[in-house]
């Protein structure tokens, strides 16, 4: 595990019998799921590396790397690979011969390609037969990607998959891995471990105080929890609600979820609290929302904007923009551009450069947008961590996001948020934009850009 390729990259790892067992496993198929930062991804890269450099019974063997977004994947696996590939291997022993940096691949002189892909478009896996396959944080990729995409790539050749992740629900994960225990053919392996079995202990006491107790169990304990029932199930009114006021000395955000009935937008500020509430952390800046923006019917993002601007257009501090990465695709967008271009053109003219001072508005908006999971996990913890700690306020007038909280719920599929009510989830939706940018857990890293 620690010395097939000797490369500085291959440095040993602080491994236990269930990872040398899931190293190890004859099982065709092996389906893990591990808590975080846990070594899993580690494991598939260096098997999957010393696998394809090793002499192939196919001349154009594929080795695959597969994560749930192209961004994703690029970041978990490619810097690593090329490290992790010694130059002795790789064909004409050069990196310029070797390396496609735009199409992730590595091409070696055992005859085998390793490829990453963004598992969001599994088409780019299809083509020739997939010889061994890793699929990264498998939760978050749709099951119709394995099932229509890159299990029939495995058939031809008798391909290999490492199908690893953090649980989350009952969902395909749950599913194959409870296939994966009942096989008695040994096609199937079924590996887990916490975190604990890795990280050292404060680590742990740091994730207990920084995530909720259901997130913690997930995320670090591997627990395959029921997603069924609230999603929100962290918030308690008689906890978060209590008055939180504007602060025109310190920066102010506006959350969006382009929609037009109704039209959305949250306003938040980080403060330090002041209340009684002894749960509440006193140490840090805590979420404060301190107003929510609601027109019923036939909204649209310059009403937004220009809502705001009535309440906030004096403010002489920045003002950060948070929300859906697919602005534009729907809403106003159709007529005047992308709703960001519209949110971006109405509020520079209050809080854009001027002759005398910089431009003040501040553009957080992701590349792409991160996955249900990621939002709703931070949110949760930033509503109550396993130590009981709260971080998140909301003002009692923003009564439609308090209804959002308490009343949002799972679709069927313990996947996806149930959105068949379309007066709900869009408050919730850009709040939790923002505390994911903010205030991540896990392993999602913000991919910030400036429209």
């Amino acid at each position: 595990m620690t010395s097939a390729c000797p490369t500085s990259r291959w440095y040993r790892l602080r491994e236990h019998a269930e990872q040398r067992r899931l190293w190890a496993s004859a099982a065709r198929f092996r389906v893990a799921a591990c808590g975080r930062r846990s070594g899993k991804s580690e494991l598939a890269k260096r098997q999957g590396v010393a696998r394809a450099i090793a002499p192939q019974v196919y001349a154009d063997a594929r080795y695959i790397f597969g994560g749930p977004t192209w961004e994703q994947s690029k970041r978990v696996f490619w810097s690593d690979l090329k490290k992790l590939v010694p130059p002795w291997a790789l064909i004409g022993q050069t990196p310029k011969t070797a390396i496609s940096e735009g199409e992730l691949s590595i091409k070696l002189m055992s005859g085998a390609t390793i490829q990453v892909v963004g598992l969001d478009r599994p088409q780019r896996a299809e083509g020739t037969p997939i010889d061994w396959l890793c699929i990264d944080e498998a939760a978050d990729v749709r099951e119709d990607a394995w099932t229509f995409h890159l299990r029939p790539g495995l058939s031809e050749r008798g391909g290999e998959a490492w199908i690893i992740s953090t649980p989350e629900g009952r969902n395909w994960l749950w599913a194959l891995a409870q296939k994966a225990q009942e096989d008695d053919t040994g096609l199937w392996s079924f590996h887990t471990w916490a975190s604990s079995t890795v990280l050292p202990p404060e680590e742990i006491a740091i994730a207990r105080t920084e995530l909720d107790e259901r997130t913690f169990k997930q995320e670090y304990e591997a627990d395959f929890l029921d997603a069924s029932g609230r999603v929100y199930y962290a918030f308690d009114r008689d906890v978060h609600v209590e008055p939180v006021a504007y602060d025109p000395a310190l920066p102010v955000s506006l959350c969006l979820d382009f929609n037009v009935s109704p039209g959305t937008g949250i306003v938040v500020q980080e403060q330090m609290y002041r209340g009684k509430n002894p749960a509440v952390d006193r140490a840090k800046p805590v979420t404060c929302v301190i107003a929510e923006i609601w027109i019923k019917d036939n909204s649209n993002t310059v009403r937004i904007c220009q809502e705001f601007l009535a309440r906030y257009g004096d403010h002489k501090f920045e003002v950060c923009l948070y929300g859906d990465a697919a602005g534009g695709n729907r809403g106003t967008s159709g007529v005047l551009g992308s709703d960001w271009s519209l949110v971006q053109q109405c509020l520079e003219p209050a809080f854009g450069r001027t002759a005398i001072q910089p431009s003040r508005l501040r553009m957080r908006v992701p590349r792409s947008n991160p996955s249900v999971r990621s939002r709703i996990n931070a949110t949760n913890s930033r509503l109550r961590a396993v130590d009981g700690t709260v971080r998140l306020i909301v003002d009692p007038s923003c009564k439609h996001l308090i209804e959002d909280l308490e009343g949002v719920t799972w679709a069927p599929n313990g996947r996806d948020i149930d959105k068949r009510n379309p007066w709900a989830t869009h408050l919730t939706d850009g709040l939790s934009y923002m505390i994911v940018e903010e205030h991540p857990v896990g392993e999602h890293r913000s991919s910030i850009t400036q429209l």
